[in-house]
C-alpha cells in the first residue's frame, strides 16, 4: 500500500514560504502546526501498521487532522 503525505506542504505547496514564516512569527499557528504533524505522524504509524488502534480511533484522529488542517488553511489564507 502506498501511503499519501498529508504533510501540510504537501497539502499546501502554493503556502511553503508563508507556513514557514507563521511557523517562527505566529505562537498560536506553531502550536496548531505542531499539534497536526504529531497527529499526522501518528496516523502514518497506523496506517503502515506499526500501531493497531480500533476504527472508531483512527476515524477520530482522522477528523481531527482534518479539523486542524482546515483551521491552519484559515490562518494561512489570513495572513
Amino acid at each position: 500500500m502506498t501511503l499519501e503525505k498529508h504533510d501540510l506542504v504537501h497539502e499546501f505547496p502554493e503556502y511553503r514560504e508563508r507556513i514557514h514564516t507563521l511557523k517562527t512569527q505566529d505562537a498560536h499557528f506553531a502550536r496548531l502546526f505542531a499539534e497536526y504533524h504529531e497527529l499526522d505522524h501518528e496516523i502514518r504509524r497506523v496506517e503502515q501498521e506499526l500501531e493497531t488502534p480500533s476504527d472508531a480511533v483512527v476515524e477520530q484522529l482522522k477528523q481531527r487532522r482534518v479539523r486542524l488542517k482546515d483551521e491552519l488553511y484559515r490562518l494561512l489564507q489570513a495572513a
